[in-house]
């Protein structure tokens, strides 16, 4: 199938490693030319490396940190001056940040605060060029909606599946979807941190995840390169799970 995304461009940040690379690579093969965004600037031009290697657009690499004041905009400044305009946004920065009840504020503050509130002004900072040209795709790569304890990222997800919710029933006349997309257990760095064994990985899947295995980076990547193309352009405002079965929700 032709996803029809040759010449668009998008912005993804978290690309350094697991989800967000392999949401870029998946982009790229599509013909998308590509603005990576992360802290880790060596592992952003490894990944623009690769792509050119396999004759992609040379990316734009951009070293980004998102818990500085004011990063989503210039980010979002930057990005639309280098590409000449953003047509999808994949929010996949972020990270699971689990607490004990006696956490403090500033904990949940800074826990709220890449996971939410600068994507939510990332987004809404790319949102007016996308009107003006009556087409976007906005992608929030969010966290389950089953907590298993206190963690502030599953606060924090809990919110921007709300926010885009609302979002993208005002965006939708403008040609612009908003979607979120539920990790599983998806093997990356922050998996492998709380499963560091394969014996580990092996014993939750067999008694939590009814396809029997933890996830690739690429079969998330595989939703998100679709739901970012013209041809998902009547599915908006949905949080898909990508967890090989394992949440218990019916919805």
């Amino acid at each position: 199938m032709d996803l029809q995304l040759t010449g668009k461009t998008a912005l993804v940040t978290g690309a350094s490693r697991g989800i967000g690379r392999a949401i870029a690579l998946g982009l790229a093969r599509e013909g998308v030319k590509l603005a990576v965004a992360a802290r880790r600037v060596n592992l952003l031009e490894e990944l623009a490396r690769e792509i050119t290697s396999a004759r992609g657009a040379e990316p734009l690499v951009i070293a980004a940190d998102l818990y500085q004041e004011g990063s989503a905009e210039k980010l979002a400044q930057e990005v639309a001056k280098g590409l000449g305009r953003i047509d999808i946004l994949v929010n996949a920065a972020g990270g699971s940040r689990p607490y004990p009840f006696e956490a403090t504020k500033e904990q949940w503050a800074e826990g709220m605060l890449v996971n939410f509130i600068r994507l939510r002004e990332l987004s809404h900072a790319v949102i007016p060029g996308m009107v003006k040209q009556r087409w976007g795709r906005i992608l929030n790569i969010t966290g389950s909606s089953e907590p298993r304890g206190l963690n502030a990222a599953n606060s924090a997800k809990a919110a921007v599946h709300a926010w885009a919710k609302g979002l993208s029933r005002e965006m939708a006349k403008h040609g612009i979807t908003v979607n979120s997309i539920q990790p599983g257990r998806i093997v990356s760095e922050q998996i492998v941190r709380f499963h560091p064994t394969e014996e580990d990985r092996k014993r939750f899947a067999d008694e939590n995840i009814p396809m029997g295995r933890f996830g690739e980076p690429e079969e998330l990547a595989n939703l998100a390169v679709f739901l970012a193309s013209p041809r998902a352009g009547y599915i908006t405002g949905t949080v898909t799970p990508v967890d090989g079965g394992m949440s218990r929700f019916a919805f």
